[in-house]
């Protein structure tokens, strides 16, 4: 049966949050708000009523009434008046809400994206409009010749399977559509790849910052993440290749931890942009093939090549390898589609895996993406010209509105990795839909609380949108530079709960 919270325990969970730093009505609603984000108060449990949580904190009831409010317009409360009001979080077209997981808030999944908020929690571009609807009408001719099967496919249609490994071939990497297996997107192929190569418990190598995702497939499946910092960004870092990834280190935690796997994204790396040198991929594939590690290499971004430095696939240092792609950066996240390239034996296995999550992918999907990877370079030099513009454009607005930010100039991919000036960025990001902005906090790329220091902030809008965005962080930033104290409160929440 759904629970209660009384008016004591709330007054406890909230501690010393009245600042006097806005609105009484405000501070309250931000933080409660940040208690059900992080799991401090459950979903579905009942508010004390407005009358007896107004006397356990000493406030009018006025104040508590426009706190809850609050609440039930960002979609936090049920919508239902009365005194128990429930928690709950944002729905679909509610305000802070956001599709297909993207980050709410501090970087809470599932929920949709308000009208007039602009999204810097998800870094992701519009689809390539009439490349995709073209793949999708030669597709709809094809479909008749597969009807009279049964469109039950672990491995993925034959054409996409084939114009996937010539891809790789023409990479340097020769590969056969034997050692293709399609899936519902990159997620779903790291999902697979962890069912068939890590048991619960088992350590799986991570960099440190990482993609989200990855870190929270890597915890659902019951295994024990193995964080390897990257080295902080130097000042006088050229374009293009860097120090970015501490390959003693990792050589260090592959030798005395014996992981499982290892999980590392190479190419245009998420968050940093940041891309690994040959030497480096190299020695990385010998210190994994010496530990016994699978070295499972997401290279999901690798066609978001902004300054064109050449790096070779890591599987062409290794057949061990194990990759990952996707047409969802390159193309668009809708179409659902990824991949995975290994051996055969291996392949094998994978498909075995993923016969108990699904029977397969859509097919009409699936020929469409052929089309799309034939054609890989198509769409591809507009996307990267205006994505270098952008880019360009973001890194001047946050020197000349955020001077007090370090920015890391990212070789390829979607983002900008910042370092703020302070630990505030749970905080940021909490705040940031009251300036019409959303930010996934540094932590959510991160374990065990690390990256306050940080935000990563997407160049995928357009350029008008980018300097109304920067604006907001500004004045965001302004407004806990005024409080500290609700600073230090709203960065309170443990990271490891906020999703």
């Amino acid at each position: 049966m759904p629970g209660s919270v009384t008016p004591s325990s709330l007054a406890r969970l909230l501690g010393d949050w009245n600042l006097g730093a806005g609105p009484a009505y405000r501070e309250l609603a931000d933080v409660v708000r940040l208690l059900v984000l992080d799991g401090r108060i459950p979903l579905d449990m009942a508010l004390p009523s407005e009358r007896a949580l107004a006397a356990a904190l000493g406030l009018s009831r006025t104040t508590v009434t426009a706190a809850y409010a609050r609440l039930r317009e960002q979609g936090f409360l049920s919508t239902g008046q009365g005194s128990r009001a429930r928690t709950c979080i944002p729905h679909q077209g509610s305000r802070g809400s956001h599709p297909d997981g993207a980050s709410n808030l501090s970087g809470a999944p599932g929920l949709a994206v308000p009208a007039g908020i602009l999204d810097l929690a998800y870094a992701s571009l519009p689809a390539s409009g009439e490349v995709v609807h073209r793949a999708f009408a030669a597709a709809l001719t094809e479909l008749p010749a597969l009807l009279p099967g049964f469109g039950y496919d672990a491995l993925g249609v034959g054409p996409l399977r084939e114009a996937i490994a010539a891809r790789y071939t023409a990479s340097g990497v020769p590969t056969t559509a034997h050692q293709i297996l399609v899936t519902s997107g990159a997620q779903h192929a790291l999902n697979i790849i962890l069912r068939t190569l890590a048991g619960r418990s088992d350590k799986v190598l991570v960099e440190h910052p990482s993609y989200p995702n990855a870190l929270d497939a890597i915890r659902a499946a019951g295994c024990r993440p193995v964080p390897v910092a990257m080295p902080a960004a130097s000042p006088d870092r050229q374009p293009g290749f860097g120090p970015g990834w501490d390959l003693a280190g990792i050589e260090a935690a592959l030798r005395q931890q014996r992981p499982a796997m290892a999980y590392v994204v190479p190419d245009f790396h998420n968050p940093t942009g940041r891309l690994m040198s040959d030497p480096q991929r190299r020695a990385l594939v010998r210190a994994a093939a010496a530990s016994g590690t699978v070295l499972v290499v997401d290279e999901t971004l690798r066609e978001l090549n902004l300054d064109g430095a050449a790096a070779t696939p890591v599987a062409a240092f290794s057949p061990a390898v194990v990759s990952i792609g996707s047409l969802s950066k390159s193309h668009w996240a809708g179409l659902r589609t990824g991949w995975i390239r290994a051996g055969e034996p291996l392949i094998q296995r994978f498909a075995a895996a993923r016969s108990t999550m699904d029977l397969g992918g859509p097919v009409v999907e699936q020929l469409a993406a052929a089309h799309l990877v034939s054609a890989l370079s198509e769409p591809l030099p507009a996307r990267l010209a205006a994505l270098r513009e952008n880019r360009d454009i973001l890194l001047a607005l946050i020197a000349d509105h955020l001077p007090t930010w370090q920015s890391e100039r990212p070789a390829g991919g979607l983002s900008v990795w910042c370092r703020l000036p302070a630990p505030i960025s749970t905080a940021l990001a909490v705040i940031a839909p009251d300036f019409g902005i959303r930010l996934a906090a540094g932590p959510r790329f991160g374990l065990g609380g690390a990256f306050e220091h940080y935000v990563r902030v997407p160049f995928t809008l357009p350029p008008e949108q980018l300097e109304t965005a920067v604006r907001a962080l500004r004045s965001a930033q302004d407004r806990l530079s005024a409080a500290p104290q609700l600073r230090r409160n709203l960065s309170a929440a443990p990271a490891a709960a906020i999703a």
